[in-house]
């Protein structure tokens, strides 16, 4: 009896844990077409009343993430493809697989893929608890 209650208890959490995944990558998304998140991890950060989260971000060739911040750092690395990274204040910046950038918190940006494939970043961004991931800037 104790076998089955244990292995209830664990498939519901999985299910849950799947599902409020599933719902921040929609989220997240915002409806950008060719803007694609996948969630790699989510956790309580030592630093009281922030949170880890860490994104895998597929870009379509040619797609554009609009002009958005984040609550938060972002630290970025490329893992693949060619992207434009333009921060506010900035000039732009053109990162390839293997390059890595932080975006400080709340600077608005622009991110761009330039080529003719794929382009994808993982990012990690450290963040105030229960705040958005990111928000649209003017």
């Amino acid at each position: 009896m104790k076998f089955n209650i244990i292995i209830a208890v664990a498939a519901t959490v999985f299910s849950t844990t799947l599902a409020s995944g599933a719902a921040l990558a929609q989220a997240s998304q915002k409806g950008i077409p060719g803007l694609y998140r996948t969630d790699v991890q989510r956790h309580d950060s030592s630093i009281p009343g922030y949170e880890v989260i860490q994104d895998r971000v597929d870009i379509e060739p040619g797609v554009v993430a609009p002009n958005h911040r984040h609550p938060g750092e972002e630290v970025v690395y490329v893992i693949e493809g060619a992207l434009e990274y333009d921060l506010q204040g900035r000039p732009p910046a053109v990162l390839k697989a293997g390059d890595g950038l932080t975006v400080p918190a709340g600077v608005p940006h622009i991110v761009k893929n330039l080529g003719t494939s794929n382009g994808a970043e993982l990012g990690t961004y450290v963040v105030p608890k229960g705040k958005p991931l990111f928000e649209l800037a003017p």
